[in-house]
């Protein structure tokens, strides 16, 4: 009598699903564990660091769930409507954010002209304050 018996998983496949996890959930994920593996016992937080290293997983392309950049690049989604939305707004933030850092600038220059102006006072004033100075050039003729 023979019966079919499926074989359990081993190690290998484990941690395969638990990489897996891990990269689907993103770097955070990762450095999360690494930070836990030097809490709990640091040789495991120092092998998982070593890990994250030998296998680039904290390079940019390494883990397979994709940033949210992506979904704000320029490619098309297939909806025209939503692509002139979204062209339309980024349109609108690139041209508030100049706005926004031109205003920063003016007030940076208007700060930096003020403080100036106060150190030409304040110049000014001490060298009126000051007995024995003279501003003007006396004649002697």
């Amino acid at each position: 009598m023979t019966t079919a018996t499926t074989p359990r998983p081993g190690i290998g496949a484990w941690l395969r699903s638990v990489v897996d996890w891990l990269d689907e959930r993103g770097k955070a994920a990762w450095i999360t564990l690494m930070v836990l593996g030097f809490v709990l016992f640091w040789p495991i937080g120092l092998a998982l660091l070593f890990y994250m290293i030998w296998s680039n997983r904290m390079s940019g392309n390494s883990c397979r769930r994709q940033s949210r950049a992506g979904f704000t690049s320029l490619g098309s989604t297939g909806n025209s409507a939503f692509d002139a939305y979204k062209a339309d707004t980024l349109r609108r933030l690139e041209q508030e954010q100049t706005q926004f850092e031109s205003f920063l600038q003016r007030l940076r220059d208007a700060k930096d002209k003020a403080e100036f102006d106060a150190f030409m006072q304040e110049r000014e004033k001490a060298a009126t304050d000051t007995p024995g100075t003279s501003t003007h050039a006396s004649a002697d003729t």
